[in-house]
């Protein structure tokens, strides 16, 4: 797990992600909202059914994910925090919890979009997605 210098914490894990430990990492007493983001498998994708994935990382995965939730963390002031799975993931498993505190809604809402928005467009992380008819192919690659 990386600690950012703000103390936003940013982890990529082949273990079940611990959403008490997501929230907890942005927990304060001046915030008023906290903002909870799951990204959880589907069973279907692009018209095909879908029954299992596997999300293969970079090495360098969590530092790439520590510096964008850093970088949005400095940018809207709002306190951040993100896990992303890799491995093998069923139907119903959370791939991605992000958390975001601040004094009101808007800008925790408006921060996690964001900074979900930038996981998935900069952290080298890769999803080969399973279907039942037995197929599998790399998404977004």
């Amino acid at each position: 797990m990386t600690e950012t210098a703000t103390g936003v914490f940013a982890r990529v894990t082949d273990t079940p992600i611990d959403e008490a430990a997501v929230r907890e990492a942005v927990n304060a007493p001046d915030c008023g909202a906290v903002t909870l983001f799951h990204g959880v498998i589907r069973n279907h994708d692009g018209g095909e059914d879908v029954r299992a994935l596997d999300y293969s990382s970079h090495p360098l995965a969590e530092e790439l994910l520590a510096k964008v939730v850093r970088e949005e963390t400095e940018r809207t002031g709002v306190r951040l925090a993100a896990w992303h799975r890799v491995g093998s993931l069923e139907i119903g498993d959370a791939a991605l919890v992000a958390a975001a505190a601040s004094a009101h809604r808007a800008e925790a809402f408006a921060a996690i979009e964001t900074l979900v928005e930038r996981i998935k467009t900069e952290v080298p992380i890769w999803k080969r997605q399973h279907y039942t008819s037995g197929s599998s192919d790399w998404v977004g690659l």
